[in-house]
């Protein structure tokens, strides 16, 4: 029997965010879960934010273990799978750092951070690298038991999943210590639950850097592939920024590089509000000039209406997009979206829960019962890995241009 191919969207409330959890609400979760499993998808990703969860390194929040039991109940009785994202960490631009990880005297172990929240404020200073602190390590496999030990045989788990983008949160010294993290992280969890599957939330980063997790590593270790990518950030590699080879090319690629079949865990695109035709955006974010291209809501849906095809015919195992809802305008003085403005429109509904064309996408496609097929476009990797992250960048632009669009 042909394995069905996931669709499914990214979660947060579009009236909380990622003040979400302090605030919650079942019934709001009731609702929105119900206009998902109306569209057709069938597997929410959701985050559990890691100052929310532990808001002490040698404690787990009981009340948040009630609340994340209830959205997998809700879940459940939508028949919807929840893609669950341990450590969060960094989320929509800013690091939502625990409490007890900062410290004013640490730098900040990661390349591009714009803005460190904890306790749901802006904080000033660093905090420690959650890979080599002894507290963050042990706090990190506190978490880990109570919750998989917890939900493991509850019917609305799907996967379980060590972060998202977790190197825009922190580094590690050093590749082979990344590789030893998902292997320790991977290996707890299947030691309590070894029914469900367990990923990293790698992005793009993972491609086009040395991070200290690399793709071939990672993916080694843990029982599924996937990536996260957006043409609109990826100027000087994509061919624009609503190219629609561009994800199912990093899907091809991470394929080469692991030797597995990937799922595209989240990727889509912002879109100018109040029915505005595609433009540029350009203000001052995070005290440095952005300029950010928002797509009209059709030719948002236009681009999702020719990347699903490409996505199976390279192989992939499913698409999330990111993500449910615009967020509310009394979220838009607050992190993320004071700062990153682009960050209110990335939904699939807008603001007052009405749907865009793209959900239309995804039901149309859904409708069509897709399912996971052979790859029949592929890339070959020409090099060893060792020799591609040398120089990713130069690597995945090669392959891309000169192998993957040609081929």
């Amino acid at each position: 029997m042909a394995q069905p191919f996931t669709l499914g969207v990214n979660y947060w409330p579009r009236r909380k965010a990622m003040y979400w959890w302090t605030n919650f609400e079942a019934e709001e979760v009731r609702e929105e879960f119900g206009i998902i499993r109306d569209i057709g998808l069938n597997v929410v990703r959701i985050f559990l934010l890691w100052d929310d969860f532990q808001p002490t390194p040698d404690s787990v929040s009981e009340e948040r273990m009630r609340d994340l039991t209830t959205v997998c109940d809700i879940a459940a009785e939508y028949g919807l799978g929840l893609d669950v994202t341990f450590f969060t960490g960094h989320m929509s631009g800013p690091n939502w750092s625990p409490r007890w990880l900062l410290d004013e005297n640490a730098a900040i172990p990661a390349r591009w951070v714009r803005q460190v929240v904890s306790g749901g404020k802006v904080v000033k200073g660093g905090y420690r690298n959650p890979y080599h602190d002894e507290v963050a390590l042990n706090a990190q496999r506190l978490l880990l038991r109570t919750v998989v030990s917890r939900l493991k045989d509850h019917p609305a788990i799907w996967m379980w999943n060590l972060g998202n983008e977790p190197d825009l949160f922190a580094i590690p010294n050093s590749h082979e210590t990344g590789q030893a993290w998902v292997h320790e992280m991977t290996q707890l969890i299947k030691s309590i639950d070894s029914k469900h599957p367990v990923t990293c939330g790698l992005h793009t980063a993972s491609l086009n850097d040395d991070v200290g997790l690399r793709v071939n590593e990672v993916y080694a270790e843990t029982d599924v592939a996937v990536m996260h990518g957006y043409p609109m950030y990826a100027e000087g590699w994509s061919m624009s920024d609503l190219d629609p080879d561009f994800v199912p090319y990093l899907c091809a690629l991470v394929t080469a590089l692991c030797g597995k079949p990937t799922l595209a865990e989240e990727f889509g695109g912002c879109t100018a509000p109040d029915g505005g035709a595609s433009q540029f955006w350009e203000w001052v974010s995070y005290g440095r000039p952005k300029k950010q291209f928002m797509a009209s809501e059709q030719d948002l849906a236009d681009y999702l209406r020719a990347v699903l095809p490409k996505l199976v015919e390279v192989g992939a195992t499913g698409a999330m997009t990111w993500c449910f809802a615009d967020y509310v305008p009394e979220l838009w003085d607050k992190p993320p979206c004071e700062e990153a403005r682009h960050e209110r429109f990335f939904g699939l509904v807008r603001p007052d829960g009405s749907l865009k064309p793209i959900a239309q996408v995804f039901r149309d496609f859904a409708a069509t019962n897709p399912t996971v097929q052979p790859a029949i476009k592929t890339v070959t990797l020409d090099v060893s890995p060792e020799v591609y992250y040398a120089n990713p960048l130069q690597h995945a632009i090669r392959l891309y241009r000169e192998q993957y669009l040609k081929g």
